[in-house]
């Protein structure tokens, strides 16, 4: 389906929506809360998706372990002097067996364990960018494609994103926004970034909205006494607001900034009564996001928002030195601010309809160089949320060492999951049909729709 298509599906929605809230209008005024009426009606099946990016590819030998005697001791004559020592790893083992094996997670993970116990959280293992099922023996033959410019930074950070290498235009957050934006009052808050430039909230119709995790700015130009002026301050409202320009470009851009204008207004009038929420540490980069995501949630209703798509990020783990001493603490910044986070979702009565995932831009070598780890390929990550039906690990998990098919080289991992399932999965628990999952996750019908199909529920 093209994008035009999707975008006529979106138009026909808004005029049915549109259509509906013509009938109700009667009562709505008799009760005089309109605004109210739409709100509450806009978040019944509030969702959203929150991506955690843990920027700089994380070490993913050190994020899940091998706890059996003997496949500890493979793993740890493989990392050397990164190893886990096997005490460290005794109060964060999983629960149950994995593929015959016990594993645990890193101990500055431990504050998560309880999640997963309680069926909440669920490990990925083994999952990266591909473009189809590969073994070891097409990627030696270079039997098949392979995705684009492997072991690159940004590349593969827009790989994992977006499904193409760095000068994409769309990512599959964005994408899976556009074939629910028709649910929104407020289209240009439906795809949240508090971290910085990132493709994966592009989409054809949807656009990033870059909000800083500490709120929302004043434009000092009109409410920062810049001119000192109320006539200066509309005079200068009016020049940048006015669409009758004989320029296309300048006719555009007056559109654009008195659209910004009027969704800068809106955000910071619906903020205004929310307050931060406890139990995040807001001295770390990730807490702060979080939190600043967790009042936007608060403010749903406000809003008139159905449906959000939302990219926070941490970085620091290109950790190529002092991995022993760097990598425990980043986790831990992790552990902390998911908890809290999640926390914060159950008391805003949200536990079934936010998922947060962890991404990156690859897992790490195995192997040392010394102090640290080099870029790998595939990684382990996590899925969080009431919706998730967590409390195991899907795909496949490594052997220990340096040996089988999952490696391509350094204890490099050949993913056994791709990108696009996992994709695929949550887009489709997000609300986005079946027909249209092509196009949100583009080469999904490579890959077996079953992998995943256990890991959300309704």
């Amino acid at each position: 389906m093209s994008s035009s298509l999707l975008s006529r599906r979106a138009f026909l929605r808004r005029s049915a929506a549109a259509s509906v809230a013509g009938v109700a209008a009667p009562l709505a005024l008799q009760l005089s809360h309109i605004a109210e009426a739409a709100a509450a009606a806009s978040t019944d099946d509030y969702k959203a998706l929150v991506c955690v990016f843990l920027q700089g590819g994380n070490d993913h030998a050190n994020t899940l372990v091998p706890v059996d005697p003997e496949a500890h001791r493979v793993y740890a004559a493989a990392r050397g002097a990164l190893a886990l020592p096997m005490d460290d790893l005794a109060a964060t083992r999983l629960p149950a067996r994995v593929q015959g094996q016990l594993w645990a997670t890193a101990p500055a993970l431990a504050p998560l364990l309880p999640e997963f116990v309680d069926g909440r959280l669920a490990w990925l293992g083994n999952i990266g960018p591909l473009v189809r099922p590969t073994t070891l023996a097409d990627y030696r033959a270079r039997r098949v494609p392979l995705p684009p410019r492997l072991f690159s930074h940004n590349d593969q950070q827009s790989v994992w994103q977006s499904g193409q290498p760095e000068g994409a235009l769309s990512g599959w957050g964005g994408r899976t926004a556009d074939a629910v934006l028709s649910g929104n009052s407020q289209a240009a808050l439906t795809c949240m970034n508090l971290a910085g430039q990132a493709v994966f909230l592009a989409g054809t119709t949807a656009v990033p909205y870059m909000l800083s995790p500490s709120g929302v700015p004043a434009l000092a130009a009109l409410e920062g006494g810049l001119f000192g002026s109320a006539a200066c301050v509309e005079a200068f409202r009016s020049l940048v607001t006015d669409t009758a320009q004989p320029h296309l470009f300048a006719a555009e851009h007056a559109r654009t900034m008195a659209r910004a204008i009027d969704v800068n207004a809106r955000l910071r009038s619906a903020l205004v009564d929310v307050p931060s929420p406890v139990g995040f540490n807001l001295s770390e980069p990730l807490g702060l996001q979080l939190a600043m995501v967790a009042r936007l949630m608060a403010a749903r209703g406000t809003l008139g928002l159905r449906r959000q798509v939302f990219f926070v990020q941490l970085g620091g783990f290109d950790l190529h030195d002092n991995l022993t001493a760097r990598h425990p603490a980043l986790l831990a910044q992790v552990a902390s601010a998911l908890v809290a986070f999640q926390a914060e979702v159950d008391r805003l009565g949200l536990a079934n309809q936010v998922t947060t995932f962890t991404a990156s831009d690859f897992g790490r070598t195995l192997t040392s160089n010394g102090d640290g780890s080099d870029h790998g390929w595939g990684g382990h990550h996590l899925v969080l949320g009431g919706a998730v039906r967590g409390g195991q690990v899907y795909g496949t998990l490594p052997p220990a060492g340096l040996d089988g098919e999952h490696h391509v080289g350094q204890g490099r991992l050949l993913p056994t999951l791709a990108v696009q399932q996992l994709g695929a999965s949550l887009a489709s628990w997000f609300g986005v049909p079946a027909s249209e999952l092509p196009q949100v996750v583009p080469g999904i019908e490579a890959f077996d729709g079953a992998a995943l199909a256990g890991l959300m529920a309704a």
